[in-house]
């Protein structure tokens, strides 16, 4: 099955929609599967994971950033248990693609790149932390797949740079602000366009407000690519539990996502087709005289009223083509003016 490219799906007016699990399933593989057949039910685009390898990203000195768990002793230990063999790596690739989603991953280490290209992903995510991982960027770039590019730690010069060595081979940019949760005033809508501006490549929103608002608001306003984290409640184990949507509030997302692909891909209306021809029909007016007017009488703004349906005579249109004009038939009060009653 051939995945379009970010760009390709941009084109189409498509919004590529990202459910990710990172480390919400805290180490259970079961819990871990049951998250790829909850998010293809929301009718997500993807499922993203985060490849851990301890050894190659860490070291015991790294401290938390969120000190939340009460089983691990150190940060490098925590992302020791949250390290999958491969042959469970392989076993969650082909779920997905029995489910009917990407399989999409954020390596965090080239390690991480080497596994992963050994599963056949399509394409790549790279954490905020990592925009200036010259090293990781490089091997991600000798891929030759497309990367979305998350941004929440980068200033515009370092956010070009990596756009810079990634665009060969296609790259998407997210807005993304690290706050969990992140609130309204901080969620950077407008970073949206800003960042298409400048750096002319597909964005999107990387959202971390736990509400379905952003993602919503960003597909209206053109983002190419919509993630969020995903929980099954947000009281579970985990930093970013309190950072993500559930399930039902995911299928909610994509339902809003896919109602604004719609709004956005038809015209303005603006032309006149068969059906609004008629509705013209029905909502259209036509002037009449709202009290008995002799003959002779001189039309006056005062005598005037619009009545539905239009096609009964004179138009709204034609008022100014009609005041001042003498009435050579009496006209009963209600009566539509045509232009035979007028000299």
């Amino acid at each position: 099955m051939r995945h379009p490219s970010i760009s390709e799906l941009e084109k189409r007016g498509k919004v590529f929609v990202v459910a990710e699990v990172a480390q919400a399933h805290d180490g259970s593989i079961g819990i871990l599967h049951s998250f790829i057949d909850a998010c293809a039910q929301a009718g997500v685009d993807a499922v993203k994971f985060q490849v851990h390898i301890a050894a190659a990203e860490s070291s015991p000195q790294e401290p938390f950033r969120i000190r939340f768990s009460r089983v691990d002793s150190t940060r490098f230990d925590y992302w020791q248990r949250m390290t999958l063999p491969e042959e469970q790596w392989t076993a969650i690739k082909t779920h997905c693609d029995e489910a009917g989603v990407e399989f999409l991953a954020t390596p965090f280490s080239n390690a991480a790149v080497d596994l992963l290209e050994r599963l056949g992903v399509v394409r790549y995510k790279v954490g905020s932390g990592d925009i200036s991982n010259e090293l990781l960027l490089e091997r991600i770039a000798r891929t030759g797949k497309e990367a979305i590019l998350s941004t929440g730690l980068g200033t515009f010069a370092e956010i070009a740079r990596a756009v810079d060595r990634l665009r060969p081979t296609g790259v998407a940019v997210l807005q993304c602000t690290t706050q969990y949760p992140t609130v309204a005033k901080d969620v950077g809508l407008e970073a949206i366009r800003e960042l298409r501006d400048r750096l002319a490549c597909p964005t999107g929103l990387s959202d971390h407000s736990a509400t379905i608002y952003a993602g919503i608001a960003a597909a209206a306003l053109g983002a190419s690519v919509v993630e969020a984290h995903v929980t099954f409640d947000r009281r579970m184990f985990g930093p970013d539990a309190k950072a993500s949507l559930t399930i039902d509030e995911f299928k909610a997302l994509v339902d809003g996502v896919r109602f604004v692909e719609e709004a956005r891909s038809g015209d303005a209306g603006k032309e006149l087709t068969q059906d609004l021809e008629q509705l013209r029909r029905t909502f259209g007016r036509s002037i009449a005289v709202n009290r008995d007017l002799p003959v002779g009488h001189v039309i006056a703004f005062e005598d005037l009223e619009a009545k539905k349906p239009a096609g009964m005579g004179l138009t709204c249109n034609d008022l100014s083509l009609l005041l001042g004009r003498r009435l050579v038939r009496a006209k009963a009060q209600w009566e539509f003016l045509k232009e035979g009653d007028l000299a």
